[in-house]
């Protein structure tokens, strides 16, 4: 049972930790929580329904789809959102947050047009494919999530510490303006993140309706704020805080629901702020100055 639920916890934290690290990489750059990024994830979950469930095709071609559409999702949120504002004058700090609240709401109810509400299924033959070790039943998807998720951060650090590319996006989220000194052209990094992390939630979308069978509009809402929760308890901006977060949420969430009350498990996120904001508001991973961009 212990064994079980250590599983179970380790695959819904790795979903978190994806879902985290498209926030992290656009507040690294921006500084500024992209509340569409949650919805941008839904639309990669439902492409996988489409694609696997309507047109029957296998789940591979799914997550290609979910990862082309969310990433020209990203691109029309950072040209028509996001770049209008940035560097204008009079505009308040605050009106990049609301431009994308406003993208998460028209999201949402796009979504609700083109799929309709309610639970829509998300059947795949290998959602069912398990084995057993002792008295542990493990299921090949729970190997497939933690693994995508692995490589996912592994490759995200690699980019990011040995490429010229990370290189470019380290020194933009240190300092727009000397980064473009510098000779970053800071327009396309920015523009790039934005696509990069939209990408990654395309990803996590498609894994989400792999643990749980289903889909539904509302569920980038609730993603969403737990992907906030996990870079707050992390440290804003920092990719190892997103790791190291995400894991912790999921397991936390785990065990309360087998150990505990399963009424409280989405409150785990947002008690999980209070706290850290309470104790450590610079976050597990973050300097007490200014968030890592690490």
């Amino acid at each position: 049972m212990l064994i079980e639920q250590l599983i179970n916890g380790l695959t819904l934290g790795s979903i978190y930790v994806v879902v985290a690290l498209g926030y992290t990489l656009v507040f690294g750059v921006l500084n500024i929580v992209n509340m569409g990024h949650g919805e941008i994830f839904m639309f990669g979950a439902f492409m996988g329904v489409v694609v696997t469930n309507s047109l029957g095709l296998p789940l591979y071609v799914a997550f290609i789809i979910a990862i082309v559409v969310t990433a020209i999702l990203g691109y029309f949120l950072e040209r028509f959102a996001l770049r209008p504002l940035r560097g204008k004058e009079g505009v308040s700090h605050l009106a990049p947050l609301i431009s994308t609240i406003g993208v998460s709401i028209f999201l949402e109810n796009a979504a609700h047009h083109l799929f309709g509400a309610g639970n829509k299924p998300f059947r795949t033959s290998f959602s069912d494919m398990s084995f057993t070790v002792g008295t542990t039943t493990i299921y090949y998807v729970q190997i497939l999530i933690f693994v995508i998720a692995i490589l996912l951060m592994a490759g995200l650090m690699f980019w990011l510490s040995k490429t010229k590319a990370g290189k470019a996006l380290r020194a933009s989220a240190e300092d727009l303006s000397v980064a473009s000194l510098l000779g970053v052209n800071t327009k396309r990094m920015i523009t790039q993140t934005v696509i990069l992390a939209s990408a990654m939630g395309g990803i996590a979308g498609i894994l989400v309706g792999l643990a749980f069978n289903s889909v539904n509009p509302q569920m980038g809402l609730s993603f969403g704020l737990k992907g906030l929760a996990i870079i707050i308890l992390g440290g804003l901006g920092n990719v190892r805080g997103a790791m190291v977060g995400g894991l912790i949420l999921g397991l936390a969430e785990t065990f309360v629901v087998a150990y505990g009350d399963s009424g409280y498990r989405d409150a785990i996120a947002f008690i999980a702020i209070i706290v850290i904001l309470i104790v450590r508001p610079q976050g597990i991973f973050g300097t007490a100055t200014s968030g890592s961009r690490g």
